[in-house]
């Protein structure tokens, strides 16, 4: 049986320390599902359709992946999908407590389902989606924390919202 693995965010936009834990992930597991998700808390600046495009741009040369999204609880997609782990970037401590509330949860909704935490190169380890766009709106250099269609793309998206004002 291959192992599925789920690898859930909402990306928004995808970062280099995304792209390393993917990596990573598709280095160790069979099949790797990057979920793009749905998330009501979460005001996006891209649209769910135009995240799962942008992500899969990104990923395009890698082989044992594919990009869905979903909304809903990451843990019913997971089951969905029949993955029997989530994976789970880790950056900071404070990313620690969040997820080990979440895994706990997850847990008890699904026991059969395992959460993993994967810490991308420490050079990624300040990298947010949040803090880049910020750095973006403002007319900031991206260049090293996204790759070029991403920065194109933010560029693109800032220059529409400062255009409708």
């Amino acid at each position: 049986m291959k192992n599925i693995v789920i690898y859930p965010g909402t990306f928004d936009p995808i970062t280099y320390g995304h792209i390393d834990v993917i990596k990573r992930v598709c280095s160790m597991f069979d099949r790797v599902i990057v979920g793009v998700g749905e998330n009501p808390d979460k005001k996006s600046l891209f649209s769910l359709d135009e995240r799962i495009e942008i992500v899969q741009i990104v990923v395009k040369d890698i082989s044992n992946i594919k990009v869905e999204g979903f909304k809903g609880l990451v843990i019913d997609f997971a089951k969905k999908k029949k993955a029997k782990i989530i994976v789970r970037g880790l950056r900071v401590f404070s990313d620690f407590e969040y997820e080990l509330q979440m895994s706990l949860t997850n847990r008890n909704l699904a026991p059969d389902i395992e959460t993993v935490c994967i810490m991308p190169d420490e050079k990624y380890f300040y990298i947010s989606s949040r803090l880049i766009n910020q750095v973006a709106s403002l007319g900031g250099d991206i260049s090293k924390f996204v790759p070029p269609f991403v920065e194109k793309r933010l560029r693109e998206k800032f220059l529409k919202l400062t255009a409708g004002r």
